[in-house]
């Protein structure tokens, strides 16, 4: 029964008359023996027969932690049909309902309230020995659904979910963590359902040697693992990864791998406009740890290719909850500083619009339909080809939709979306969205960060990454108006993104293995292939 029980070496059904035999399963499984491909080929007809997302998610999580191998299996199979299952937009969901659905347990949720002082004895209660990523949130800001406390853990789950399936690190490398901090979501410390602590969210000086604390144990029990950051507030978000980024292999995907990915759309983008990257302004409706990081690492390209680092900052204007965000404003948190403009404040978007003449309009605010019919058609009257980028996760946030871009454009739009949307026809052609999500560039960055044993994560690192995405658009995806790869290469990606950042690491001086002379077949010898012993 312990052999069925543990995911990572269960075969279920696929256990031979033999093994049945020797290992005392007889009785314990039905008398037909499936391959690994008949019990798939059950199992995705199983997910095609639930009547909402949400049951899919709960099947395939079912199946997860019983049966590592074939959830692997299954995935990979199917990665375009199974992704926006397992991860965006329908982990949204999964996560609003987290404390209702619960089943069974995975991860690691560390209380600040009852762990305070024994991090590392929670960590050493994790049954696998060795971790190579750690993927942690706080829940303080999960998609674009604000703060859902312990209910966020579905993030972490996902996101290893998606560094197996996409870039194949082993899941017997992969530790998700939820450090339960409080919540200041009224509505969920009041549900009697919620299996969070019910109090306020932690902050100041406590929160800090908490996480100082969680950080140090990591280290300690797991030495030289790498931790991503992952849905903490804007305003932790940026000081955490200040403060870690010098003393640990360590990143925040919301700000440097949405940053990665956002340049590698703009890169594809100038493919199709015919502009480069420093002819482009940018304007950027949100100002939170996506917009910011984008904006940073766009910035820190441009430079790359000529521009001071003033000039490349003034070609990104950036729009946050109170308005243009510009220097006379005295409101502005520290983060936010850096991209001020001196220029005179506008009364709303559209004006800002008509007033910075952008060439890409991106978003990531969390407010569906910020986008408007007038926004994006002075977009197209002010640009041939205008992009438009609309990340907010899940789909019911994205700040418009595909069919409300081409039709708003003349389908002139380079649109992407966070969550996948549907091709469009119009006017007799069919346009195919992007998704511009991460799971095209945080699982090749963790892969290279394995595969160098990197030391740190530097920012020439996501700059690379960019270029190394970008490079895998085909010119057929950008005849069909995509600016990203398709779901079903994301492995072929996530090799191409991993080399990039594993040679840097070498480059820099960041690695603690030995270069192999071939990085591209030592990604390949790496990844985790869903199979059976």
């Amino acid at each position: 029964m312990e052999r069925l029980r543990d995911a990572l070496i269960n075969k279920g059904t696929a256990y031979t008359r033999d093994e049945r035999l020797r290992l005392g399963l007889e009785g314990l499984l039905p008398p037909r023996v499936e391959s690994l491909q008949e019990q798939a080929a059950r199992a995705i007809e199983n997910v095609r027969g639930k009547t909402s997302p949400l049951e899919q998610y709960r099947y395939l999580s079912a199946m997860q932690a019983d049966n590592e191998t074939l959830f692997a299996r299954v995935v990979l199979d199917h990665l375009e049909e199974t992704l926006p299952i397992i991860y965006t937009p329908t982990v949204g969901q999964a996560c609003l309902d987290w404390s209702r659905i619960y089943e069974r347990p995975r991860g690691l949720y560390i209380s600040a309230a009852q762990h305070r002082g024994r991090v590392a004895e929670l960590l050493r209660h994790w049954p696998r020995s060795r971790a190579g990523i750690i993927v942690v949130t706080d829940g303080g800001r999960i998609l674009g659904l604000g703060d859902l406390g312990a209910n966020g853990m579905g993030i972490p789950i996902g996101k290893l979910a998606l560094y197996t399936a996409c870039a194949g690190v082993p899941p017997a490398l992969c530790v998700p963590v939820t450090l339960d901090v409080g919540t200041d979501n009224e509505s969920l410390r009041t549900d009697p359902s919620y299996l969070g602590e019910s109090q306020p969210r932690m902050t100041g000086a406590p929160y800090d040697a908490f996480l100082d604390e969680f950080v140090a144990a990591t280290q300690a029990v797991f030495p030289g693992a790498i931790v991503q950051f992952e849905d903490f507030n804007n305003t932790c978000a940026f000081r955490l990864l200040k403060r870690y980024r010098h003393e640990l292999c360590c990143f925040n995907d919301d700000v440097q791998g949405t940053g990665a990915m956002g340049l590698a759309g703009l890169y594809s983008a100038g493919r199709i406009t015919g502009r480069r990257l420093v002819d482009e302004r940018i304007l950027f409706v949100g100002a939170g740890e996506a917009c910011l990081g984008i904006g940073a690492t766009v910035a820190a390209a441009m430079q790359r290719e000529g521009l001071s680092e003033a000039e490349a900052r003034r070609r990104c204007l950036f729009i946050d909850s109170k308005g243009v965000v510009v220097a006379s404003r005295a409101d502005l948190p520290e983060h936010k500083r850096p991209f001020a403009q001196d220029r005179a404040p506008m009364p709303d978007l559209l004006s800002s619009v008509e007033d910075f003449r952008p060439t890409a309009l991106i978003g990531a605010c969390g407010r569906t339909g910020m986008f408007t019919q007038p926004l994006l058609g002075a977009m197209s009257r002010l640009n041939e080809r205008p992009i438009v980028f609309a990340l907010s996760n899940p789909t019911s946030k994205a700040e418009c939709t595909a069919d409300q871009a081409y039709a708003w454009t003349g389908g002139r739009a380079i649109f992407a979306s966070g969550s996948p949307f549907g091709p469009v026809t119009l006017a007799g052609r069919v346009h195919w969205p992007g998704q511009a999500n991460n799971s095209c560039i945080f699982p090749g960055i963790g892969l290279g960060l394995l595969l160098s044993g990197a030391r740190r994560v530097t920012d020439e690192m996501f700059l690379a990454a960019a270029r190394a995405l970008a490079d895998r658009v085909s010119q057929a995806d950008l005849q069909q108006g995509r600016v990203f790869p398709a779901a079903a290469r994301l492995r072929e990606v996530a090799v191409a993104v991993s080399v990039a950042v594993a040679a840097l690491a070498h480059e820099q001086g960041h690695a603690s293995h030995p270069r192999p002379a071939d990085l591209t077949a030592e990604a390949a010898r790496f990844m985790y292939v869903p199979q059976y012993a």
